[in-house]
């Protein structure tokens, strides 16, 4: 595995996924400027906001709303299902339907919910039978036009739900928090892009230990979705197994199921996320929860998201666990680009 050998690095990315992690902090930038112009529903007495969506649509939502929810006056809910919730259906509630590709299965019964409910609809999509539902109702689209797979879209889905939530006043505007995120994601780029050797790149390294273990990674308020996105990247890239769990629920479960057996600790890789700037209490538990399964003997690793802004420590460290997923992939020797097993299970639900 020779991960500076950038001959083999794109002899094996194929449909050059590392310019669209590259491209991760200008996709922000320029999705937060073009939300602000975008069309918005009626803002009045809203006092539920759902984001419906799966996969790389809703992690966006996720990292919004982490941020968002102790300044929102409605509820904010990301749901991965059929469907509304029923305290969804009312004109009180706004439903936000994100789907990349707008054939979504799960998000256009979502959209059919809302709309025979009366619940006001916002959809994000780059078209399909959502943009076309959508438009039939005269409802707000806002178009992805992000050309890459949903989940090296999650610039935008982010970018598009936080200033959707701060132009419907229900958080303070964030400008210079996203302009602060997109400046430290563009400087760390410098040290984890591909040019940058093993020697002095982070990610490379993370990858190597990664390779052949079973990773764990841990995230606490800010970086809770952020562990759930580690996970999932390295399922869709590197087409490997790996879980993330939460804190402090994790504290009250997870750490019991630490002694044994041996054989699994050796080949299990924790690595815990921490934001300096969330709340001291979360912080600690990231601290001592890495304890708790070094004295086990588990090995660990500790990511700091970096940055000034707490928006600014989120990203960083979601832009490094995109970087270290995908070496992973390729020294696996993987393309990192196509997921022929999603595709095949959503053949198989069609034929059914």
């Amino acid at each position: 595995m020779n991960l500076d050998d950038l001959e083999r690095l794109q002899a094996i990315d194929k449909d050059r996924m590392l310019a669209k992690i590259d491209d991760l902090p200008d996709q922000v930038g320029h999705a937060w400027e073009k939300a602000g112009t975008l069309p918005l529903p009626d803002s009045s007495g809203l006092q539920h906001i759902i984001f419906a969506g799966m996969g790389g649509s809703a992690i966006g939502a996720d990292l919004a709303c982490v941020y968002a929810r102790r300044h929102a006056s409605a509820s904010l809910t990301v749901w991965r299902e059929y469907g509304i919730p029923a305290w969804a259906a009312a004109r009180s509630a706004l439903v936000v339907v994100s789907s990349h590709s707008g054939n979504t299965e799960e998000a256009l019964t979502a959209f059919d919910a809302a709309q025979r409910a009366g619940a006001r609809r916002v959809t994000f999509t780059s078209g399909g039978d959502l943009q076309m539902r959508a438009a039939s109702h005269g409802d707000p689209v806002w178009p992805i036009d992000h050309a890459g797979p949903p989940r090296a879209a999650v610039g935008t889905s982010f970018a598009y739900t936080l200033r959707l939530l701060a132009r419907l006043g229900q958080i303070p505007d964030p400008s210079g928090e996203v302009a602060s995120a997109v400046a430290a994601m563009r400087a760390q780029r410098e040290r984890l892009g591909a040019a940058s050797p093993v020697v002095r790149n982070p990610a490379k390294r993370m990858a190597g230990q990664l390779m052949d273990r079973w990773p764990i990674f841990f995230g606490a308020g800010l970086l809770a979705p952020v562990a759930r996105r580690w996970r999932t990247q390295v399922n869709e890239l590197a087409k490997a197994p790996a879980q993330f769990e939460e804190l402090p629920e994790a504290d009250h479960n997870v750490v019991a199921g630490t002694v044994g057996p041996e054989k699994l600790i050796g080949r299990t890789m924790a690595v815990f996320l921490r934001a300096r700037l969330d709340e001291e209490g979360l912080t600690r538990r990231v601290e001592a929860t890495r304890h708790a399964l070094m004295v086990e003997g588990y090995n660990t690793d500790l990511i700091d998201g970096e940055g000034e802004t707490a928006l600014a420590q989120q990203w960083t460290c979601l832009h490094y666990g995109d970087y270290a997923a995908y070496y992973l992939a390729i020294a696996y020797g993987i393309d990192p680009t196509p997921i022929p097993a999603i595709e095949n299970l959503k053949e198989e639900l069609r034929k059914g």
